[in-house]
């Protein structure tokens, strides 16, 4: 099936509720297209929802600011090349269904068991798959990042855990937006955005960041589409290349580069990936 001027809406709804200010991460002004349109007639708020979507799913759209411009465009079109057949420059109700239906299932349908480590690597092991880190040494680097992230406890943590609240009010000049997760997502922006993706208040509530769901999407999120530091995972680890040293430009740099390149290799040749796959 291809958009058509004559299409009927077929839209999942989102089960999990999210705050009102964050409405469009429910995808709710989409769900009045009732037949297919140019993409540059959308509405701001319908721009919005759609950047939201595409960007779950890893499509470059930019910033999420509700206009219409080259990369929103782009994404669009990469979506409907990748997965809904058609005209690439319209927005209609079954390929927003496939849109709404993909980045809903990307955060919303996962139930996770965080009780142990085991089950914590085995929920980082699911992630990655389901976000298209599938690879054996892909996500043997992830886990690696985070055995080191959260100094091998697999738990969330915040930024110099060992320190007090009151040393980062008083050292940190991006504070209260400090570090916290499986790796360390910091400075309002990125909390901002990851409040757009999720539905959840992290700019009001930073603490929010350090529940396992949140902090386990952002960890695969930020791996998979690069929104960290504008490196992806698969720049560096594909199925042409294995390059363990620079992966670590993903989070941080090459900071500690090293030790996790090691520690991955060591995930890598114990076989616990494929055995968790």
């Amino acid at each position: 099936m291809v958009d058509t001027l004559h299409d009927t809406r077929n839209i999942p709804s989102v089960v999990r509720e999210a705050p009102a200010a964050e409405r469009s991460s429910r995808f709710q002004e989409l769900t009045e297209i009732a037949f297919a349109r140019p993409l540059e007639t959308l509405s701001a708020e319908q721009l919005r929802e759609l950047q939201i979507a595409l960007h779950r799913l890893g499509y470059p759209v930019g910033d999420i600011d509700g206009l219409y411009g080259p990369k929103t465009r782009s994404a669009w079109a990469e979506f409907k090349i990748d997965v809904f057949p058609g005209n690439p420059t319209l927005v209609g109700p079954q390929s927003l269904a496939e849109l709404i239906r993909r980045a809903t299932q990307c955060y919303e349908s996962a139930h996770y068991d965080f009780s142990s480590m085991d089950q914590v690597k085995q929920a980082i092991c699911d992630e990655c798959q389901k976000q298209g880190i599938g690879l054996p040494q892909q996500i043997a680097y992830v886990l690696a990042t985070v055995q080191w992230e959260t100094a091998q406890t697999f738990e969330p943590v915040k930024e110099a855990f060992w320190l007090s609240e009151e040393w980062r009010k008083h050292n940190l000049r991006y504070y209260p937006y400090y570090g916290r997760g499986y790796v360390q997502l910091t400075w309002e922006n990125n909390y901002r955005k990851y409040q757009q993706l999720l539905g959840a208040p992290l700019v009001q509530e930073p603490d929010l960041a350090m529940q396992p769901e949140i902090a386990l999407f952002v960890l695969t999120h930020g791996f998979m589409t690069g929104a960290f530091t504008g490196h992806k995972i698969s720049d560096y680890i594909n199925e042409n290349k294995k390059d363990f040293l620079n992966a670590r430009r993903c989070i941080n740099g090459r900071d500690r580069a090293h030790e996790i390149a090691e520690i991955a290799r060591e995930y890598l040749a114990s076989g616990e990936v494929n055995r968790r796959g």
